[in-house]
């Protein structure tokens, strides 16, 4: 039973995605670009986060090693984009802050790169076909594991930049709330202040 579990907990490490987590400064005028080496067929997916800086949007652009561009989207604040390798090669995926004259912007990236296809496997016996089966399970719920770890990575970012959005908000209905006190008595001690005037009776000595 020892061995079976080992077995299970070896092929789950060699079969979970390789994953890149990482938060750039993108500077105005400026372009930052990364690139990843994929096999023809690998999976990979693409999900980024603006979480500092201007409107909180950015360009992204994924093209293939070819220079086609697979994607591109513009002032979008946050993403996810899913595609294969369609030959292999080296992958690359940009960040442009272009539009922008003087905000940077900081963008939460990360790239799941998938394992690469195997060929077709020839006649197995009924062990091999057993054990086939097992890691494709096991590659499957690894796969899934981290899929959702990389989601509540993603919320948590979300969440964060929400709640600065709120406690933002809410500071500036607070300031805005004293402003408006301030203007109101200051508009009453000059009214008063006004017709205390305007009743005065004014005698010529």
């Amino acid at each position: 039973m020892n061995f079976i579990q080992s077995f299970v907990v070896f092929l789950l490490l060699q079969c979970v995605a390789h994953i890149n987590g990482y938060f750039v400064t993108v500077d105005p005028h400026s372009e930052e670009c990364f690139f990843d080496r994929a096999e023809a067929g690998t999976k990979l997916g693409l999900m980024f986060e603006t979480v500092e800086g201007g409107f909180l949007d950015i360009e992204v652009r994924i093209s293939g090693p070819d220079k086609k561009v697979i994607y591109q989207g513009e002032k979008e604040s946050s993403g996810k984009y899913t595609f294969s390798a369609y030959e292999t090669g080296i992958y690359h995926y940009c960040f442009s802050n272009k539009m922008s004259t003087l905000t940077p912007k900081v963008v939460m990236f990360s790239m799941e790169i998938g394992d690469a296809p195997k060929g077709t496997v020839g006649a197995v016996n009924e062990g091999e076909a057993g054990h086939t089966k097992l890691e494709d399970m096991i590659r499957e719920l690894s796969g899934t594991l981290t899929s959702i770890k990389h989601e509540q990575d993603y919320m948590h970012v979300r969440d964060r930049i929400h709640r600065s959005i709120n406690e933002s908000t809410n500071s500036r209905v607070v300031m805005w709330s004293f402003f408006e006190a301030i203007v109101l008595i200051v508009m009453t001690v000059g009214q008063v202040y006004y017709l205390k005037r305007f009743f005065e009776v004014k005698r010529v000595v």
